[in-house]
């Protein structure tokens, strides 16, 4: 199938995409539509930024379209992990929608609780929301799925990674067990996941169209040794003056780190915002409007942005910390390369981190560049000696000094015996006989001589 066209899609939805100059689906999409409009569950995994909310989106609106039913309650529910990507889900949906009468409400934390029950009380076709304010929406009796259709579970793994288990499966319990449900994920995760497909979806067609191994190609993936957190900090400010890049994100593990990472490139002129959780909903939107709108090039982030951002021209992204996992390094550098755009993803490497960052290229089965800025050339360079799986060799235990006396003497050392021990049991040893009437026998002591 060469055109959306193709697809036999609503001719409003297809107007839409023309005038968004999209002709042509995916791979993922041209995989899942089809499969999405018969009615089947559908189980897929796609690489991050291949196009998996149009590939959920374009079939769900087109059953929204072909069956009106205009005095019901929600007819759709879309989970998410996080509210950036909440919003852009929403953004989009408002956009192929836009020739359309079908209406999207937004349900996140960070937003006037009494505003999202107002508005749900107006019966929109859609919700799109994050599992943990649902479920506050639910105790209090807002949230209404008795005519629900279509359950989509969008970057279910990182969900489930953000302990959002539970709340999917009680959310999804609500639900006719009638509806289609849609579950898409960038990797096909553990237990958890497993749970969830059991008891969430019928029967579904599963859909392999990447693994996490298969990243983009047009990713250029390089790392750059360093001593300690300060040369870090002096490596990143030489990138963002030397490496060619339109915008760029810079993830660290903790948030006390992005905020330590952000004053330093501030307090050195560069215009950057710091994105992580403890951030309120105006704090976190205005750092993305502003990247977006090109106000700041450059965005320090945890990974709760990981996920959760789709940004044009970014090119750049730096790990200044290395991810604790395969998947969050997957997750981190997709938000460049995206839809066939190139990018460069930089690892900043610490001796402590090295043995990660080599687990890491096993699980991908692939080997990063390795580069070093002379300018800044650190001491650390790598590990003197490599296993075969890359990792660095340690060095031997040493022998215990006792252990080569004795092999010097030809003799085995004496175990020491304690007290205790060499005294057997109690009941063993016959009782002494008791001549001082019940007293201890005072010990009689050598006479020390003169004192001096």
């Amino acid at each position: 199938m060469s055109t959306f066209a193709d697809l036999n899609l609503h001719e409003r939805l297809v107007r839409a995409l023309s005038e968004m100059d999209i002709t042509e689906p995916t791979p993922v999409q041209a995989s899942a539509i089809p499969e999405a409009l018969t009615g089947h569950d559908l189980r897929v995994i796609a690489r991050t930024g291949s196009g998996k909310t149009a590939a959920f989106l374009l079939p769900l609106l087109h059953g929204l379209l072909q069956h009106s039913r205009p005095r019901t309650d929600t007819r759709a529910l879309i989970l998410l992990p996080t509210r950036e990507l909440a919003q852009q889900t929403l953004k989009q949906v408002e956009a192929l929608a836009r020739y359309t009468f079908i209406k999207a409400e937004l349900v996140t934390g960070g937003e006037d609780f009494k505003v999202q029950a107002a508005n749900m009380r107006r019966n929109p076709e859609i919700l799109i929301g994050t599992p943990g304010r649902l479920i506050e929406h639910l105790e209090a009796g807002n949230l209404l799925l008795g005519d629900l259709e279509v359950l989509v579970l969008d970057e279910s793994d990182r969900m489930l990674d953000m302990g959002f288990s539970d709340d999917v499966l009680r959310l999804a319990a609500l639900c006719p067990a009638e509806r289609q449900t849609l579950l898409f994920s960038a990797t096909r995760g553990g237990n958890a996941m497993d749970r969830v497909v059991e008891n969430v979806l019928r029967e579904p067609k599963f859909l392999l169209l990447d693994t996490v191994r298969d990243l983009n190609e047009s990713i250029q993936q390089q790392i750059i040794t360093a001593d300690d957190v300060a040369h870090k900090e002096r490596l990143v400010q030489w990138l963002l003056a030397h490496e060619t890049y339109d915008k760029a994100v810079i993830f660290t593990n903790t948030r006390e780190q992005a905020d330590r990472l952000g004053g330093v490139l501030r307090a050195t002129s560069h215009k950057v915002f710091v994105l992580h959780g403890e951030k309120d909903q105006k704090e976190r939107k205005l750092a993305m409007d502003r990247l977006k709108d090109g106000g700041v090039r450059v965005l320090v982030a945890t990974d709760v942005a990981a996920r959760g951002i789709h940004v044009e021209g970014l090119d750049l992204v730096i790990n200044f910390d290395m991810p604790r996992s395969g998947d969050e390094y997957v997750h981190r550098i997709g938000r460049t390369g995206r839809v066939g755009g190139e990018g460069t993803a930089i690892s900043l490497i610490a001796a402590h981190e090295w043995n990660l960052m080599a687990s890491i290229q096993r699980y991908l089965r692939q080997q990063f560049d390795f580069r070093i800025v002379e300018e800044l050339k650190g001491k650390f360079l790598g590990p003197k000696k490599l296993k075969s799986n890359g990792k660095a060799a340690g060095s031997k235990k040493k022998k215990i000094k006792k252990k080569t006396d004795a092999k010097k003497g030809g003799k085995k050392p004496l175990k020491k015996v304690s007290a205790k021990k060499s005294a057997g049991p109690r009941s063993s040893r016959p009782a002494a006989p008791d001549t001082q009437g019940g007293f201890a026998t005072v010990k009689k002591r050598k006479n020390p001589g003169p004192i001096d």
